[in-house]
């Protein structure tokens, strides 16, 4: 029985598979965005955020730290560079895990997209809030193809005529 043994082994051995996360990690950390299967992802998860948090501190020791992890100095002059920027009002949940639908052709593992939340920007409410307003209604095609100056005038004259009758509506 396995009970309190939360570690999942991911069928290897303890050197392989600290080499398989410090590995992931560090794609992780250099491309932003990696195609994985779930039981690794979540494995992933648990090891790159502790270095994510440490990252934060930028010394020495926080620094060598990481690097025993990570193993790769570029990695670790990007985690404490570009990502430490964007993620330092973050208090948590530096990762995010998108399952994907399609499976593994060879083995039919669940498969999915893990990335770091801070540098996609679709998800951003910033982004979205910079789109302008489109009008989608009838009268704004119609007033598109007549002269610009007519369309102006009636734009002008509809909005009080609309204002005018709500208060009569209302004496009614």
């Amino acid at each position: 029985m396995r009970h309190g043994k939360k570690v999942n082994h991911l069928g290897r051995t303890s050197a392989h598979r600290q080499a398989l996360l410090s590995n992931m990690a560090s794609s992780l950390i250099l491309k932003k965005r990696i195609t994985t299967t779930v039981s690794k992802a979540k494995e992933l998860r648990k090891y790159v955020e502790p270095l994510i948090t440490k990252a934060k501190t930028d010394s020495t020791h926080s620094r060598r730290v990481v690097f025993s992890y990570l193993q790769n100095k570029e990695s670790v002059s990007t985690l404490f560079g570009e990502v430490a920027g964007r993620t330092s009002e973050r208090k948590g949940g530096y990762t995010r895990i998108i399952k994907l639908s399609d499976p593994r052709l060879g083995d039919a593992a669940d498969m999915c997209l893990m990335e770091l939340v801070d540098f996609n920007d679709l998800y951003k409410k910033d982004g979205s809030a910079k789109k302008a307003k489109t009008r989608r209604g009838r009268k704004g095609k119609k007033e598109e193809g007549a002269e610009g100056e007519v369309t102006n005038v009636e734009a002008t004259e509809a909005t009080p005529k609309k204002a005018a009758k709500k208060p009569a509506k209302k004496k009614e």
